[in-house]
């Protein structure tokens, strides 16, 4: 019985090993494992405003980094006077005075010549969001599903990506690929409080969450206000995202269906193509019930098996038993490196490649188990574009401006000399990488 109760407890600890111990101690861990009376918690409101959760809050902000919001105060900035404005927040908080500022909104730039809104909110907003979410992470984490993987702790893409691509070397080979139209935007506020009032009944905790989902937003100068969604870059964001789906994985699962979800990014692996579109029916019809909608260009079902009819999937593009880069991945890449590698940067080779190599060896982190053929080598002929770039720079920098392609760039700066630098060699990891399997 000793034995059994020691690694019952283990487990429990493994489990939970992720939360902030100062504020889930064991006998809450405990209460969550077994059930909270009535199926609501209360009395969380401490735990929110205390200087210990602020500060534990705080250090996350800092590590993310992050702009500066309307206030124009900088993570730099707030480190230098943390105390000051740490024991100020704490205080309004306490007194019920605190209010949320307006979040800057900015667009990033996306292929076609859209672009994708972000939210910036200020650090001290950030500070109370991330508080909020360490408090009320492990109470919503206890019901998400094993099928929903983005934005949780211990779970990631690649996990994702790894139950797509062992469903379909088992037999799958029809899927629906699911895209939700502009999801963060066009959450229902009143129905994701609804979903936080089910798990939650302290007051204060409730009007915190719903100040956060009432931010103004400041744009172009002009201040209004959203009627639905959550701020896509805040750190209560995914969370509050992720509450809002978990019926929808949830009615996946009772029926049966092979359903992975990263955030809004979804897939369903199939036996055929009615099944296929039972599925679609399915979602279709519980995102009208919910206030969402599926973008009826994006969505679509298809033989992954079959010329033309795969998929993409968090970078990836699944067709014909093969796993590759995306095409869109693929040019994300190249851009980063033109950025940084633009003629007249001004830098040496080695300040370049300080900065290349972070981002080159992420990329391959991220892609190496990508699939490639002989004379479609996506690594190989990355490393050729890279090489190509800093020749160039070579060359410029020489008063000799040019794209450096031709033979004597080639003789002057060959790819042993950049090896000797240290760039980062894509194809040479990747085959070290498969023989490190073999």
């Amino acid at each position: 019985m000793l034995l059994k109760a020691k690694q019952k407890s283990e487990a429990q600890n493994q489990k939970w090993e992720w939360v902030e111990t100062s504020i889930w101690t064991d006998r809450m861990l405990a209460t969550l494992d077994n059930g909270v009376k009535g199926g609501k918690w209360f009395s969380l409101w401490d735990k929110v405003i205390r200087p210990e959760t602020l500060q534990i809050a705080w250090k996350y902000v800092k590590r993310n980094k992050g702009a500066a919001g309307i206030d124009g105060i900088t993570i730099k900035q707030f480190e230098t006077s943390r105390a000051h404005f740490l024991a100020r927040l704490h205080q309004k908080l306490k007194e019920g005075s605190y209010s949320p500022q307006s979040i800057k909104r900015v667009h990033i730039p996306k292929e076609g010549g859209k672009t994708r809104p972000l939210g910036i909110a200020s650090v001290e907003d950030r500070v109370v969001q991330t508080a909020l979410r360490m408090v009320l992470e492990p109470i919503f984490e206890k019901e998400f599903l094993s099928n929903s993987y983005g934005f949780r702790p211990g779970r990631n893409a690649k996990d994702a990506l790894r139950e797509v691509d062992q469903l379909l070397k088992t037999g799958y080979a029809w899927y629906v690929d699911a895209d939700i139209q502009s999801y963060f935007d066009t959450i229902p506020k009143q129905r994701l409080m609804d979903q936080v009032e089910a798990r939650i009944s302290d007051g204060r905790v409730l009007e915190l969450v719903q100040k956060c989902l009432e931010q103004g937003v400041m744009e172009d100068g002009k201040k209004w206000f959203p009627t639905q969604g959550t701020v896509q870059g805040s750190p209560l964001s995914p969370l509050l995202s992720n509450l809002y789906l978990h019926a929808l994985d949830i009615e996946m699962s009772e029926k049966g269906y092979k359903w992975i979800r990263f955030a809004d990014d979804s897939v369903a692996i199939c036996e055929s193509g009615a099944e296929a579109e039972t599925i679609l029916n399915d979602i279709n019809d519980w995102m009208n019930k919910n206030g969402l909608t599926l973008h009826p260009d994006k969505t679509r079902t298809g033989n992954c098996r079959k010329t033309g009819q795969g998929f993409d999937f968090l970078g990836y593009h699944f067709e014909r038993g093969r796993k590759t880069v995306r095409k869109k991945s693929v040019k994300k890449l190249r851009d980063r490196i033109r950025a940084l590698t633009k003629r007249t940067v001004g830098k040496s080779a080695e300040m370049i490649i300080a900065e290349l190599n972070p981002v080159l060896r992420g990329w391959f982190n991220y892609f190496k188990h990508a699939d490639v053929k002989k004379f479609d080598d996506v690594f190989k002929e990355t490393d050729g574009f890279t090489r190509r770039r800093l020749r160039s720079i070579f060359r410029t920098q020489e008063k000799r401006p040019s794209f450096g392609r031709c033979l004597n760039d080639h003789m002057s700066w060959p790819n042993k000399f950049f090896a000797a630098l240290g760039l980062f060699d894509l194809h040479v990891a990747r085959m070290s990488a498969c023989r490190s399997q073999v």
